[in-house]
């Protein structure tokens, strides 16, 4: 799990290995039922480590939360470029 109150912000590096279920969520602690969908969009993706890292794209979203499913095979770093409020992502390993 990856969380923080601004952007940008990256954490890591971590080891993938499998198939994960990716879901984000964010927040606004002075309006909790805020929608986000007229906001700017939340960016977040995967970067390899080295001089020309290989970039995954996570989310790029105007939304509250959202999930995908993806396989992931080695060493990233979750970065997050843009998000206008706190924000959470959780990595779960399916099968």
């Amino acid at each position: 799990m990856v969380d923080a109150e601004y952007s940008p912000h990256r954490d890591g590096p971590y080891h993938f290995d499998g198939t994960y279920l990716i879901r984000f969520a964010q927040y606004d602690p002075e309006a909790p039922r805020k929608s986000f969908a007229d906001q700017t969009p939340f960016v977040a993706y995967l970067t390899g480590p080295g001089r020309r890292p290989k970039k995954l794209t996570l989310f790029h979203q105007a939304a509250a939360g959202a999930s995908r499913t993806m396989r992931l095979q080695g060493t990233y770093f979750v970065e997050v470029s843009f998000g206008d409020f706190p924000y959470v992502l959780r990595f779960t390993p399916t099968g």
